[in-house]
């Protein structure tokens, strides 16, 4: 009796040692944006899902939802994030600042050189305490994926400098620092969803907007009147690569480091492709009947905006400012 006893007790120890250690960790998780599946941030988005997929011998599947599918837009779908009911996003940064104020730092016109600078900054440890900033408001942000350099686009009249420009009515996204340069260079910048912009563009409710090369495309503003495209290039948008703590949180370590691993991977691939595709996107367009200004006095719209930067002084330290805009 006793030895039976004995043997079933160390069945039930060998069972509560070996259940833990061999329980693997599964999971389907929904990676959201706004945009089509034909724009770089869901190629990106593709990407990295394969890559965890593989990795991960298929224990962890991502199912991709662009075009806002699970929400109106991007503050919409990061409140989803933060609350878990979604547990990957590729966004701007636009409405990002309500959830972690840092990340309006980059929001500043003519912040950024070049792309190797964006590079740089981005991927270095100003940009990795940026995202552990979000950390604050229950999002886990894994890395800098990209929007691109901002341009301004209207259906009225080929914008060469900053005086052309004024009066015109422009949707920006919902970011106070946007907002206020769009003022100083003399035009009236309208908040709006993104989902709205197109009608409204249609409706002449507004006369233009403002995203990078892909967006634009994507969205095929041409139909909607859009008929000169200036590369002003006022604001570089990085795209930070979300995560749901919650989500985050639940997986073993070794998963949580794959995931920032191939989040970084799948972010440089989305870059690459982002930028090698711009220049084949513009003749795209030109054929389209848009008017692609290339000659931009973009001193003069550095001019314009330059008092965007006093406003914000007390929030955005000039030394901190300093060192993105140094950063070599």
């Amino acid at each position: 009796m006793k030895k039976t006893m004995f043997l079933c007790l160390a069945l039930i120890l060998v069972v509560m040692w070996i259940g833990p250690a061999s329980a693997e960790y599964r999971a389907t998780m929904k990676l959201a944006s706004t945009q089509p599946m034909d724009h770089p941030y869901m190629v990106g988005a593709k990407k990295f899902a394969d890559l965890i997929k593989e990795r991960t011998n298929g224990r962890i599947e991502i199912k991709l939802y662009p075009s806002n599918q699970l929400g109106k837009g991007e503050r919409e779908m990061t409140e989803g994030i933060q609350q878990g009911a979604i547990d990957l996003l590729v966004t701007s940064t636009g409405p990002l600042g309500g959830f972690s104020p840092s990340i309006n730092i980059l929001d500043f016109p003519f912040l950024f050189r070049d792309f190797n600078h964006v590079d740089l900054v981005m991927d270095g440890p100003i940009g990795r305490k940026l995202l552990d900033d979000f950390e604050k408001a229950n999002i886990k942000a894994l890395s800098f994926w990209e929007n691109g350099f901002r341009h301004l686009t209207n259906s009225k009249i080929d914008v060469k400098k900053a005086a052309d420009a004024k009066g015109l009515k422009i949707r920006t996204m919902e970011n106070k620092i946007h907002l206020a340069a769009w003022k100083d260079a003399g035009l009236n910048p309208t908040p709006m969803a993104w989902g709205e912009v197109f009608t409204a563009l249609q409706q002449k409710v507004i006369d233009g907007q403002e995203n990078p090369i892909a967006v634009f495309y994507s969205a095929k503003f041409w139909d909607a009147g859009q008929k000169h495209f200036s590369l002003t290039a006022h604001v570089y948008s990085p795209s930070p690569f979300l995560m749901s703590k919650k989500t985050f949180d639940a997986m073993p370590k070794a998963d949580q480091e794959l995931f920032l691993k191939t989040s970084y991977e799948a972010g440089k691939f989305q870059r690459k492709v982002n930028r090698d595709a711009e220049e084949a996107k513009l003749k795209e367009m030109t054929a389209k009947g848009v008017t692609v200004v290339r000659d931009v006095d973009r001193e003069s719209f550095k001019k314009a905006m330059a008092p965007t930067y006093a406003a914000f002084s007390s929030e955005f330290p000039k030394a901190e400012i300093e060192a993105i805009m140094n950063a070599k």
